[in-house]
């Protein structure tokens, strides 16, 4: 089936309200550790965006830890390092930039791509174009890379002949910063043979245990639309954040029902042996 080119997971594997209590059950087990949630989210989901590089370059030993507690083929789309993207705009930072994929190569073919989010003041004035330009032409050619633009002014054809110049996705975000129509067309104008998504929402959300604004209609049409790019042979790496309807793994398993996947749910996670038993 086309749909096996999809991979569908959330942003993130750490959350203690994913964690059941007595009264209501959410993801994990009750009882679950933090120790123990990689593993567990590895039986749900084949694949999975890390944030915590967002905030530094994690170490060596932490990515080959990650490698020895997941199955062969399940991957991890990292996102780069916020000092390159959002302190420094892109400028002056090769060298932590190739430290950055260095450790990054550590995965291996678990390395699913490198998410390079940039802020929303990142406009498309002529001083920054310059400065993406010089990016894309520093980044190494033996990984995956996708920019997420959140300034309007990137969502053109014009961007997008660029970045396929150099096998750069653009990430395709539900979210506030650019329309929907013109995402999903910007997604079928694409030519490379990977694409990239996130599903985020508006963060007015404190609780991420159960589904609070259910998207399913929207989901409908995304499922759609990933079936189309799968039928084109693209290979799709899409993730859930907890705000788009408040529990990240529901949104995750909703979806790859539409896709006619298997699901693993909370309740087959109870009833699986553990790791650290």
């Amino acid at each position: 089936m086309e749909t096996s080119r999809i991979e569908i997971g959330c942003q993130g594997w750490n959350y203690d309200d994913w964690i059941g209590r007595p009264s209501a059950r959410s993801f994990y087990p009750q009882g679950t550790r933090s120790s123990e949630m990689l593993d567990l989210y590895a039986r749900a989901f084949g694949t999975v965006e890390v944030d915590s590089t967002f905030y530094a370059i994690p170490a060596e030993t932490t990515v080959r830890n990650w490698c020895a507690r997941t199955p062969n083929g399940f991957t991890f789309a990292l996102k780069l390092v916020q000092r390159i993207t959002h302190e420094r705009e892109l400028v002056g930072s090769e060298a932590e930039l190739m430290e950055f994929c260095a450790r990054a190569r550590a995965l291996g073919e678990k390395l699913a791509a490198v998410l390079v989010q940039l802020p929303p003041t990142f406009d498309a004035s002529p001083s920054r174009a310059a400065a993406l330009r010089r990016f894309l032409e520093a980044l190494p050619s033996d990984m995956r890379f996708c920019i997420e633009f959140r300034h309007s002014d990137w969502a053109s054809v014009n961007t997008l002949a660029m970045l396929n110049e150099r096998g750069v996705a653009f990430a395709l975000v539900e979210g506030p910063w650019i329309a929907r129509e013109i995402m999903w067309r910007l997604a079928t104008a694409q030519t490379l043979d990977f694409a990239y998504v996130r599903w985020m929402g508006a963060r007015d959300l404190v609780h991420f245990d159960r589904v609070q604004r259910p998207q399913d209609d929207n989901l409908r049409a995304w499922s759609e639309l990933l079936r189309d790019l799968a039928r084109r042979n693209v290979r799709v790496f899409g993730y859930f954040s907890n705000f788009y309807e408040g529990h990240a793994p529901a949104s995750a398993n909703k979806l790859k029902r539409l896709l006619g996947q298997k699901t693993t749910g909370p309740e087959d996670l109870e009833t699986q042996p553990s790791l650290f038993d």
